[in-house]
């Protein structure tokens, strides 16, 4: 007893899968880089690429081991968990040689919108500002960068 009446159709279908399989590992083989999946699920060698760029950020401690007095302010103030480069950018090149690179002022008007414009998608407790709280004005004319709660004379 046959199954199958007329099979050809699943034979033609199967020869057509295996076909497209075998082209499928042909092109794998030569987009997926060799290193893919030596350390999980990602390439290998994207490790090292990393490790050769250079080095553009210093890190927390390397601000606060020249600005103590400006790291005292900001431990005591809102932004305490914020790292210095999040608002300076990379200063690497600046605690390497801080003569050579002086970082530029920051125009707070924009740079603490960033993270403060108003937006629903903000939690509620989280301090927002709304668009016409400042009217293009520098927050430092008002607030103390460093410790947002207290206003540039020093009151709280």
């Amino acid at each position: 007893m046959r199954v199958f009446k007329d099979a050809g159709h699943l034979f033609r279908f199967a020869g057509l899968f295996l076909v497209a399989f075998l082209l499928f590992l042909l092109v794998r083989g030569r987009v997926v880089p060799k290193s893919f999946g030596e350390y999980g699920h990602y390439r290998g060698n994207a490790i090292r690429d990393i490790a050769a760029l250079p080095v553009r950020f210093a890190g927390h401690q390397a601000c606060a081991t020249c600005h103590a007095d400006v790291e005292e302010v900001k431990q005591k103030g809102k932004h305490a968990g914020v790292n210095c480069e999040a608002c300076h950018g990379p200063l690497a090149k600046h605690t390497d040689d801080p003569g050579t690179l002086t970082p530029p002022k920051l125009d707070t008007a924009a740079l603490c919108v960033r993270c403060h414009a108003a937006s629903a998608a903000r939690p509620r407790n989280f301090p927002q500002i709304a668009e016409d709280h400042f009217g293009g004005v520098a927050c430092e004319t008002c607030h103390q960068p460093h410790s947002p709660a207290v206003d540039a004379g020093g009151a709280q």
